[in-house]
C-alpha cells in the first residue's frame, strides 16, 4: 500500500510542479500592451507656456519640449503623437484648427480649454492693476460666463472630438488654483482677490468637469498635484506676475507641468 501512495504523492508533486511552469510562461510571452495613438489638444496649459524649451516650429503657439503631453509621450512611446495645442486657443480655435489629426484610429486625447474663453488672462490683467472692487466684479462677470456660455462651447468642443475620434478614451485636464491663501507673498494683491481668483478656477473647474462627464470622457482634476506650490507657497509651480514676458504669467512652470500635470494625466490615462 506504501508503494502506490508514495507514487501517487510523486506523480502529484510533478504536476504541481509542472503547472507552476507552464503558469510562469506567459509571464515571459505576455503580450505587449496595444500600441497607442494620442493627440493632445487645448491651451496654454497643454502646450507648455511658461515652461521654456519652446519648438521654434510651433511659433507663436509656443509648444514645450517640457509639456505635460511631450513628457507622456517620450515615456511611453505611443505608436503616433500628434500635439496641436496653441497658446491662447480658445474653444473655437480647437474646433477650427486642431482636430485634423483625430480619426477612428485614435486611442488617447488629452486637452485643457475653457480659461481663455472665461477671460482668465483678462481677469489677472483687471485684478493686477485695477482696484479690489473692479477685481472682484470682473471675477464675476467670468463666473457669469461660466454659467451662461462655457457649457455651450465645451460641448462643441466635446462633439466634435467624439466625432472624429469615437474610439478615443479622452481625457480632460483642469486649472490649478493660483495662489496659497496666507502665504509667504507680502505685497501684490489683497487676500481677499487671491481668494476670490481661486474661488473662480474652482468654479471653472466644475463647469468643466460636469461637462467632460456628460460627455462620458475622464475630468483630471490638477488642484490636489498643485498644493503647496501655489503662488505664494515656498516651492511655487506657477509663474506670478512677469512684467518681462507677460505671457507667462500665471502659467506652470516646468516643474508644474512635470509635477502638477503628468502625474494625473498618467493616472488618467
Amino acid at each position: 500500500m506504501k508503494l502506490p501512495r508514495l507514487a501517487a504523492l510523486t506523480s502529484s508533486l510533478l504536476l504541481a510542479a509542472a503547472a507552476a511552469l507552464i503558469g510562469a510562461a506567459p509571464s515571459s510571452a505576455a503580450p505587449q500592451a496595444a500600441a497607442t495613438d494620442y493627440v493632445a489638444l487645448g491651451d496654454s496649459y497643454s502646450s507648455g507656456v511658461g515652461a521654456g524649451s519652446y519648438d521654434s516650429a510651433s511659433g507663436s503657439c509656443k509648444r514645450s519640449t517640457k509639456a505635460y503631453p511631450k513628457l507622456w509621450a517620450a515615456a511611453h512611446s505611443p505608436s503616433s503623437f500628434a500635439f496641436t495645442a496653441c497658446s491662447g486657443a480658445r474653444t473655437g480655435d480647437v474646433v477650427s484648427g486642431q482636430l485634423g489629426p483625430l480619426n477612428s484610429g485614435t486611442d488617447l486625447v488629452s486637452i485643457t480649454i475653457g480659461g481663455n474663453d472665461a477671460g482668465f488672462a483678462d481677469v489677472m490683467t483687471t485684478c493686477v492693476l485695477q482696484s479690489e472692487s473692479t477685481c472682484l466684479s470682473r471675477i464675476n462677470q467670468a463666473k457669469a460666463y461660466v454659467d451662461s456660455t462655457l457649457p455651450g462651447n465645451l460641448d462643441r468642443v466635446y462633439d466634435a472630438i467624439r466625432s472624429r475620434a469615437p474610439a478615443a478614451h479622452v481625457v480632460v485636464l483642469g486649472y490649478p488654483r493660483f495662489y496659497k491663501l496666507s502665504g509667504s507673498c507680502v505685497t501684490g494683491l489683497s487676500e481677499t482677490e487671491r481668494a476670490a481668483i481661486n474661488s473662480a478656477s474652482d468654479y471653472l473647474n466644475a463647469a468643466t468637469a460636469k461637462r467632460a462627464a456628460d460627455h462620458g470622457f475622464t475630468y483630471a482634476g490638477v488642484v490636489g498635484a498643485f498644493t503647496g506650490h501655489e503662488i505664494c507657497s515656498s516651492s511655487a509651480w506657477l509663474h506670478s506676475v512677469n512684467w518681462l514676458d507677460i505671457g507667462e504669467s500665471y502659467h506652470p512652470t516646468a516643474s508644474g507641468q512635470s509635477g502638477g500635470y503628468l502625474p494625473p494625466f498618467s493616472s488618467a490615462a
